[in-house]
């Protein structure tokens, strides 16, 4: 082979080889996008109320749903009142097991119209804040939670907006994230949320997606998506994703183009007399719809 041919093939050779080196890893990234990140989870709502700690660990262990919320005030006792040794051990027993705290699923709101409610709220909340750092959570899940006849609305948004950013701002000394449930008559709209966190603009105030038949509301599923896509935090509620009447599948494939690497956690509305089933029969549906993503 003469010295022009040589250099000729060697050069021809290596554009051969970038490409292919180019193309392999645009099929890498491509596959790795498609590989979602998002886990399935329990809240305590209805299935896991009636469980103690040994025993949500066991069933969650067993149907391979490894996150959950704890609701307070439910049967696992998991409360400010608890010592700190009483702490430890709830701690202790997640620690010890594949199933964790995703966070702690409280009903404090911020919308009262009288300040010694709201002021009471909040601190209280700021207890649950310090529960969910000694017990090893990653956040706390509160509610806006309604709109008052005798108060403009937008007092009311705002009152909740500031609030929440107080709160965000004392959760992010405790490593929790602060999670405002998209809840409550009117103010579950999208549009109602939206301005709640202008309010909130503190980075660890976040929302988390509630599957509510209002989010189907005004232009519909993706524009009200879109509009608070933004604030998401770690946790998203659905309800059982085999039913029908909301678009789970436009929800998990939104998550997946966000790379949305939360907890998707049931919480279920319904009471099945055997709930470990019902529990394994959604950890098929979610993997089935995930493995659908693309």
């Amino acid at each position: 082979m003469s010295n022009i041919n040589r250099k000729q093939f060697l050069k021809n050779l290596s554009v051969l080889t970038g490409m292919s080196i180019l193309s392999t890893q645009g099929f890498a990234a491509d596959v790795e996008w498609k590989k979602t990140k998002m886990k399935l989870g329990l809240v305590t709502y209805q299935w896991g109320k009636d469980w103690d700690v040994p025993t949500l660990i066991k069933n969650c262990t067993d149907t391979k749903i490894h996150g959950v919320e704890l609701r307070v005030e439910h049967a696992h006792k998991v409360m400010p009142e608890l010592t700190a040794a009483e702490r430890r051990e709830v701690k202790k027993k997640f620690a010890d097991s594949p199933v964790q705290i995703v966070g702690l699923g409280t009903n404090q709101q911020y919308d009262y119209p009288d300040q010694d409610k709201l002021r009471a709220s909040i601190e209280r909340t700021k207890e649950f804040i310090r529960l969910g750092a000694d017990i090893g959570g990653s956040g706390v899940k509160v509610k806006p939670n309604a709109l008052h006849k005798d108060v403009p609305v937008e007092k009311t948004l705002e009152q909740i907006g500031k609030s929440l950013n107080e709160l965000a701002r004392y959760a992010s000394d405790f490593g929790q994230q602060l999670r405002l449930e998209v809840h409550g008559q009117q103010t579950q709209e999208l549009p109602n949320i939206k301005k709640i966190m202008d309010y909130a603009d503190h980075p660890n105030a976040t929302i988390c997606w509630n599957c509510n038949k209002e989010d189907l509301n005004g232009e519909g599923f993706q524009s009200n998506f879109d509009l608070v896509k933004k604030y998401f935090g770690d946790t998203c509620h659905v309800r059982e994703l085999s039913n029908t009447d909301y678009p789970y599948t436009e929800l998990l494939n939104n998550l997946a183009k966000m790379n949305y690497k939360g907890w998707v956690l049931l919480e279920c509305h319904t009471n099945p007399d055997d709930k470990i089933k019902s529990m394994r029969e959604q950890r098929a549906v979610f993997d089935k719809m995930v493995a659908a993503i693309g």
